[in-house]
């Protein structure tokens, strides 16, 4: 460090998917579930109304291309109901209405449109990007890469490097696995590396297709909420070891932190159908202390002025609005209100996972900020592990 950014692209998901959409979807196939009475709370209780999502509502919904019963499970299924006394003209009744009956998704079914749609989402991010920084691919010494619901090998790097196209000396470093912490963690890696060497470009492109999580058979209270808060978001920035007529943020210090034992409180869990993502009700409380952590890293680096010191402004991924009330309640009492003002617009229109943070520091950037002004960023992700930046406006 330092090191220096450009101001983030960030392309939010075409298709508008309306919350009442998402609850009309899950009552109609949900209607007694214990927790369905409380669904318009529930929905209402998330603050967002719409969210933007790679695919439309209906390909998320959309029935599998098979049967619930399959070629293999025909042979099997005449002999069970022979086997309890099913007359021959009443087995082949059944055994057609099964297979009129189709299954959900498949595991590829459901992520062969998202793959494609990070792909290109992540493209037109990578070349916004280098267009605010004033660069062209050929300038990019090192490409730093997260998408973690859609998995591919090769992933978005090796996609990104032949369709900017790259240099083939460029250094690829995929990431499928920051989920939410990819915005802060990747800057911080991409800080580590123009430390090492200043003339070199830096390139960070995340791209998420949460929607694919969409899960319409899954019943729990913690899936209606899954189904409530994703969106689906591709951003990109440049990081540079020297400061540029177009940087926008200097970066100036990082701080990591990973939570022992909190492995299974928030993961994806892949099923046929599928990625599922999976909460645990204990885990907000255990963001939290990730949040007092990073108070007590502040606290500790700025101990000289402790009375004078405070950020301008907080942009914040802490996984829900929940955890942003502890943020406000825990943070000196001395620092200024509204710091977490762009975190909570962000959040209106969806959690955007690893791409978060890039589209809260796109919205402090477009709001103006005066040259000068601190910054913290901060991110946690399933893990529980988070990361921190601090730094200031330019």
């Amino acid at each position: 460090m330092p090191a220096y950014l450009c101001p983030p692209t960030v392309i939010h998901g075409k298709h508008t998917v309306k919350t009442s959409e998402i609850v009309a979807d899950v009552r109609g196939r949900h209607p007694d579930a214990p927790w369905a009475p409380r669904m318009d709370g529930i929905a209402a209780s998330t603050g967002i109304e719409t969210r933007g999502w790679m695919v439309p509502l209906e390909t998320a919904v959309a029935p599998g291309d098979g049967s619930v019963l399959s070629a293999a499970g025909v042979g099997p299924a005449r002999e069970a109901l022979a086997g309890e006394g099913f007359r021959d003209e009443d087995v082949e009744r059944v055994i057609t209405a099964l297979e009129s009956v189709p299954s959900p998704q498949t595991v590829q079914e459901r992520t062969a449109p998202a793959w494609a749609a990070v792909r290109s989402y992540g493209e037109h991010a990578a070349r916004g990007a280098l267009q605010a920084a004033g660069l062209d691919a050929s300038d990019v010494d090192c490409l730093i890469t997260s998408h973690s619901t859609t998995p591919a090998l090769p992933g978005l790097d090796v996609a990104l490097a032949n369709r900017l196209p790259l240099r083939s000396d460029v250094l690829l470093l995929p990431a499928t696995q920051w989920a939410c912490v990819a915005g802060t963690r990747s800057l911080a890696l991409a800080a580590e590396l123009v430390a090492a060497d200043p003339d070199r470009v830096v390139l960070v492109v995340i791209a998420e297709a949460l929607s694919t999580t969409y899960q319409p058979a899954d019943d729990t209270l913690e899936s209606l909420i899954v189904r409530l808060l994703f969106a689906d978001t591709a951003v990109a920035a440049v990081v540079t070891g020297r400061p540029r007529s177009e940087s926008a943020l200097r970066l100036d210090a990082s701080w990591h932190h990973t939570l022992p034992g909190t492995q299974d409180l928030h993961r994806l869990d892949t099923k046929a159908d599928g990625t599922h993502f999976v909460m645990d009700r204990r885990g907000p409380r255990a963001v939290q202390e990730t949040v007092t952590a990073m108070w007590e890293w502040l606290r500790t680096r700025y101990q000289d002025d402790p009375g004078a010191w405070h950020p301008d402004v907080l942009l914040a991924h802490p996984g829900g609005t929940r955890v942003l009330e502890y943020m406000e309640q825990t943070m000196p009492a001395a620092w200024p209100s509204g710091l977490l003002d762009f975190s909570r617009d962000s959040y209106a229109t969806g959690n955007r996972g690893g791409a978060a943070v890039f589209d809260i520091m796109r919205r402090a950037y477009d709001a103006g900020q005066a040259p000068g002004s601190r910054a913290v960023l901060y991110a946690a992700a399933p893990g529980l592990t988070a990361t921190a930046l601090e730094g200031q406006w330019l």
